[in-house]
């Protein structure tokens, strides 16, 4: 199969990922902090190694401040829900994820409000300008992606996460289609909080996550538990990680977001973001030349998009497509809405959604170019 749904979850993984997990697995399977016998301290080490790796990735100079969570939306719920309080308002952009969206319309019931501040595509002044024009005396919290998981736009994240620090807002950022693509730096940055998945492009297992928190504005935990530290304390411990690390980790799986996060270093963010964008940018050249496909973006630029793209076939429905590639040419790609209302209903295409394709490191020229085949002869079938 050539797997281009990465923005889903990236495959394959690297092959020191998978030997991680499974070394774990066979070798260290004891819960990490709890007791004192030699599997759990070693167990503690690889918990600590990773975290000690994911803080040094990203900037942060506190590898205590780095939590592990579910996934990426764990960690921007436990931000949204930690943070906010009755008569609080919040800011938001119109290219959102449902784990942006659902939580701040769902605390709507508990008296918060929130703006949906427009993304001009190649316009970050008037991007900025919307955010600071959504901004009220009771903006408690800014929060928006890095990067639509549909279109591929990227947002100026760090000169939006500026604008809140002047106006003394927290500031959180999605990174879940940027984090291991696009270099982010918590050192000297205006962003509070990062929140990012393993397991798309740092290459991790599935069901890992990280927020990283870059300020003295500590959210409350969305539970609490076990810590397997202050144990005879009745009230959860304010102490960072064990803060919002209740019950037994994931430790196959921060042991593989270890080597992911490894292989991405190696690699180099930059690097791989550089060939992927080439390979997308191939297939949008491809496509439009085909007019059959309705495209909905810029050409992919180094400085505005990441390595995402969406179109639509004219008179076929979305799902549609990804069907007859799945089916008929073994292609994965994704179709529909994305868990991302707010982006469709910006550009216009909330009732079919749109056929998705996402590079990875793993993505080579000849696979584009099937894809870009494939594509083709569909087009032509639909014409007939």
């Amino acid at each position: 199969m050539i797997y281009l749904d990465n923005g889903a979850t990236t495959f394959p993984k690297p092959r020191a990922v998978v030997g991680a997990v499974c070394n774990t697995l066979m070798r260290f399977g004891a819960n990490p902090g709890r007791s004192g016998h030699r599997l759990s301290i070693r167990a503690s080490e690889i918990l600590f190694r990773c975290r000690e790796q994911a803080a040094e990735f990203f900037g942060l100079d506190k590898p205590e401040n780095v939590i592990f969570t579910q996934n990426c939306t764990t960690a921007l719920n436990t931000v949204i829900h930690g943070l906010l309080k009755k008569g609080d308002h919040v800011v938001i952009s119109s290219l959102e994820h449902n784990a942006v969206l659902r939580p701040v319309e769902a605390l709507k019931d508990e008296g918060i409000s929130y703006t949906v501040a427009e993304v001009v595509e190649g316009d970050d002044e008037k991007t900025i300008s919307n955010f600071r024009s959504a901004l009220r005396e009771n903006t408690a919290l800014v929060v928006c992606t890095h990067a639509s998981n549909v279109f591929g736009v990227k947002l100026p994240a760090e000169r939006i996460a500026a604008l809140c620090r002047i106006y003394n807002i927290p500031f959180c950022l999605d990174a879940a289609q940027s984090a291991g693509i696009v270099p982010i730096s918590l050192q000297n940055s205006c962003i509070d909080y990062l929140c990012a998945p393993g397991h798309k492009g740092l290459y991790g297992p599935m069901g890992t996550g990280l927020l990283l928190i870059n300020s003295d504005r500590i959210p409350e935990s969305l539970i609490q538990g076990g810590t397997g530290s202050l144990s005879s304390d009745r009230r959860q411990p304010s102490i960072l990680p064990d803060r919002y690390e209740s019950g037994t980790p994931n430790l196959p799986g921060i042991a593989g977001l270890s080597e992911g996060i490894r292989f991405v270093r190696q690699n180099g963010a930059e690097n791989l973001r550089a060939r992927e964008l080439r390979l997308i940018s191939l297939l949008y050249e491809g496509l439009a030349d085909i007019s059959e496909v309705v495209l909905y973006t810029e050409p992919p630029k180094a400085d505005s998009h990441v390595p995402v793209l969406s179109f639509n076939l004219k008179n076929r429905d979305s799902e549609e497509v990804a069907a007859l590639l799945s089916e008929n040419y073994d292609i994965a790609v994704r179709a529909g809405l994305h868990c991302a209302p707010l982006a469709h209903e910006h550009y216009g295409t909330e009732e079919n959604g749109t056929v998705r394709v996402v590079a990875s490191a793993f993505t080579n020229h000849s696979q584009i170019q099937a894809c870009l085949s494939a594509i083709n002869k569909i087009s032509k079938k639909a014409r007939k």
